[in-house]
């Protein structure tokens, strides 16, 4: 009998405007005053309106945040702490991408603590607990909902993760109406992050388990169906729900069997040339893929014909190699850029980004062939 952990968020609830219900929920509680947070651009859409509405409707008072920006630096996160500390706010709700999230699960632990953010990078590093926390994604794709981790971009333009327990919320929100009429650059980028997720999980190294691999592969299925109309028909709530359902799944997975290789060469695209995230995953998957092959080429056969069905009934070495091919031709199809050169980057940047890449030691210790400084610059390399 194998041995494992499992950890996820307490409660999820999954509705067609299901945001209006979060006041109730948070007023049931004896909540008074609530730091909203999220980004000018979710506000101008009106996609806070129903939340901001049920707050008003259970007599609570709201303090809105409302200037988080992709990839969090470090100095808006204490900002919006110093802020909210001023503001008395006794609970945390954000409706946002997952920027937004990770900033509110900072501030929940943050206003409840004397420990600085400075001593949280790591694993397990938080002391205390956190305000009650609701989170409502408005992109199908970190799965941020369902994680114990935040990532804050520092000084330095090094991605930094504080992964603690503290940080899983106490409510999930899936509302596929705040991702009805997304942009499909966005709807792609976001998809394929989520995606992602669900490989590196069911191939870690670390930490994969029975409820790891069930919750990836149902992820893959979901995500593989449903992203293309996602995609083209931005207004099926259907497939959006499913999407969304999709990723909360791969985020489950990866935060019991982490993520790998992929993300970390991603994240110092972001750092550095603030690519989204989404989409820094997409630039590097094929190539980490085509790395990893000579160790994980069973469980990529494995995962082939969830993804692509056309696969099915073809050879181990087919389906894995179908895979990654179907993978790289994804990201075009769906109008994505595929190449590092498309978003800044130049051979005379490779040597710094796998540098950058070899730091993420939390995240390479789970992939399934070792990584190496070499190797690294390599896939840069390839995907230039």
């Amino acid at each position: 009998m194998t041995s494992f952990r499992f950890q996820t968020t307490r409660s999820v609830l999954s509705e067609v405007g299901a945001t209006g219900q979060i006041g109730a929920i948070l007023a049931a509680r004896g909540c008074r005053k609530v730091a909203f947070v999220t980004d000018e651009m979710i506000l101008k859409l009106g996609l806070a309106d129903a939340a901001l509405d049920g707050f008003k409707a259970a007599g609570l008072e709201v303090w809105i945040f409302s200037e988080v920006k992709p990839d969090p630096p470090e100095a808006m996160i204490l900002d919006a702490v110093a802020q909210a500390r001023a503001q008395d706010v006794d609970c945390v709700v954000s409706v946002g991408g997952g920027s937004s999230l990770d900033t509110a699960k900072l501030i929940s632990i943050l206003l409840n603590t004397d420990q600085p953010l400075g001593e949280m990078y790591g694993v397990d590093l938080v002391r205390g607990d956190r305000l009650p926390l609701i989170l409502a994604p408005t992109t199908a794709g970190t799965g941020s909902e369902v994680t114990p981790i935040s990532i804050v971009t520092t000084g330095t333009n090094e991605k930094k993760g504080v992964v603690a327990p503290q940080l899983l919320p106490d409510w999930a929100i899936l509302d596929a109406e705040l991702t009805v009429g997304l942009p499909a650059a966005v709807t792609a980028a976001t998809g394929i992050d989520a995606m992602v997720h669900a490989i590196e999980a069911f191939t870690s190294k670390r930490l994969k388990n029975v409820v790891s691999d069930c919750l990836a592969k149902q992820a893959l299925e979901l995500l593989g169906a449903n992203i293309r109309t996602a995609c083209t028909t931005p207004g099926d709530r259907a497939a959006r729900s499913d999407m969304l359902l999709g990723s909360m799944l791969a985020g489950m997975a990866f935060t019991n069997a982490p993520v790998a290789a992929v993300h970390a060469l991603a994240y110092p695209l972001g750092g550095h040339f603030h690519v989204p995230h989404g989409l820094s995953n997409a630039l590097v998957l094929p190539y980490v893929l085509e790395f990893n092959m000579p160790e994980a080429a069973p469980l990529y056969a494995e995962l082939a014909p969830i993804i692509f069905p056309e696969l099915a009934g073809k050879t181990a070495t087919a389906r894995a190699e179908g895979m990654v091919a179907g993978l790289k031709a994804l990201g075009p199809e769906l109008g994505m850029q595929s190449k590092l050169s498309e978003v800044g980057v130049s051979h005379n940047h490779l040597p710094m980004l796998a540098e950058d890449a070899m730091k993420q030691e939390r995240l390479l210790i789970n992939n399934p062939r070792e990584m190496t400084l070499e190797a690294a610059q390599s896939i840069y390399a390839q995907a230039l």
